[in-house]
């Protein structure tokens, strides 16, 4: 079936996608990589009443995080994407929503970019907030913890002493999947110890160990008082998931394992998790975010607001839907922002009493900064070094 043009003055004119790479404050290292810039697939909506949305889509390291880079994000909105939504109405997200499933398979996080774009169109010509788009905020700010990764245990505890002392961090990661497991392991213990009991520590994995090497070192990280063991091993291995989380006590959460409400409802058929790790940019976009944790609310999983590290744009988006959750147990890891040397929007996020603060303001509530956005672009870039050269 052909998708039908609509015929409102709401229809959607254009839709651009750029791609910005953005210098990082310092060396951020997971089990796969260490990102030194991260590059955000910036979308700009517009539609033929004037008005105008923004979007971001977010990889990690390229492809070494996931099987869509933006590079491939772009390619799939400038090719697929884009034809297929001009002239549709785009006030009626849902049906925009089902016409790009209906026509493209995958590419959720082209996908969640693009449906963002709408929705902060539509917040703007409504003059309501994205959350109120979903239903209505549960919550106008969320806690948001930090990942300590100098590697050094003493730097981490300053660190972390000193974040909690400026009152914006008191839950710290640490990502522990590169390296020597006993090493990690005792790192943690030793941040675990200097930082008391009152500070929550959770630790991630990134689908690093095997399960013989996850039984070991849950023992000893549970031992030690950590908080909360993401993704331990790899994201297929339901079964040994599952058999981790009923062996141990600390909650075992499902990152890499879980995309949408499908995942979500397979990982709690199987009790393979405590909880759920939310990203909208794997779901599809922050409507099928909700649907996935209602499948987890159902079923009495907790809540985790995840990141791929987006910029202010997408960690905002990501914080409206998340504060439509209907719980939301153990808070947020929106600090990409902060990881940040640069941003393309003219206010950054508000981080402060140890949460980030959700806007009123119609749409997302935020921004571009039209001249970080033509420094940053990357083919603004290329295009400079030609001439140079």
């Amino acid at each position: 079936m052909n998708p039908t043009p609509a015929t409102s003055s709401t229809t959607i004119e254009s839709i651009e996608s750029i791609i910005v790479d953005l210098p990082t404050i310092r060396a951020h290292q997971l089990a796969m990589t260490t990102l030194h810039r991260q590059s955000l697939v910036i979308v700009r909506l517009r539609c033929a009443d004037g008005s105008t949305g923004v979007g971001e889509a977010t990889s990690i390291g390229g492809l070494a995080y996931g099987d869509q880079s933006p590079e491939s994000t772009q390619l799939a909105i400038d090719t697929y994407l884009a034809p297929l939504l001009i002239g549709q109405d785009a006030g009626n997200v849902n049906a925009a929503m089902a016409l790009m499933n209906r026509h493209v398979q995958g590419q959720s996080y082209a996908k969640s970019a693009i449906e963002t774009a709408l929705l902060d169109a539509l917040g703007h010509r409504l003059g309501q907030p994205v959350h109120a788009l979903l239903g209505g905020a549960l919550r106008t700010s969320m806690p948001v913890l930090w990942t300590l990764a100098s590697g050094d245990s003493a730097r981490d505890v300053d660190e972390a002493l000193g974040l909690m002392e400026a009152r914006r961090h008191r839950v710290f990661k640490l990502k522990i999947g590169k390296g020597d497991p006993a090493a990690n392991v005792a790192h943690v213990a030793h941040i675990k110890r200097a930082l008391g009991d009152e500070v929550l520590i959770t630790v991630d994995v990134n689908q690093a160990w095997d399960e013989t090497t996850a039984q070991r070192s849950i023992a000893a990280l549970e031992q030690a008082g950590v908080g909360l063991v993401e993704q331990p091993v790899a994201r297929r291995h339901r079964a040994a998931l599952a058999r981790l989380a009923a062996r141990f006590d600390v909650p075992i959460m499902a990152d890499e394992s879980i995309n949408g409400p499908e995942d979500a409802l397979e990982l709690a058929q199987e009790a393979a998790a405590d909880v759920f790790a939310l990203k909208i940019s794997k779901a599809g976009g922050l409507l099928n975010t909700l649907r996935t944790a209602a499948v987890a609310e159902a079923a009495g999983i907790g809540l985790y607001g995840g990141t791929l590290l987006e910029g202010s744009i997408g960690s905002i988006a990501s914080a409206h839907a998340f504060a439509a959750c209907p719980q939301l147990r153990w808070g947020t890891e929106l600090f990409g922002p902060l990881l940040l040397k640069d941003d393309i929007v003219t206010a950054r996020p508000d981080f402060r009493d140890f949460e980030l603060h959700l806007t009123q303001a119609p749409g997302l509530g935020v921004s571009v900064d039209e001249d970080k956005l033509a420094f940053y672009r990357r083919d603004r870039q290329r295009t400079a070094v030609a001439v140079t050269a």
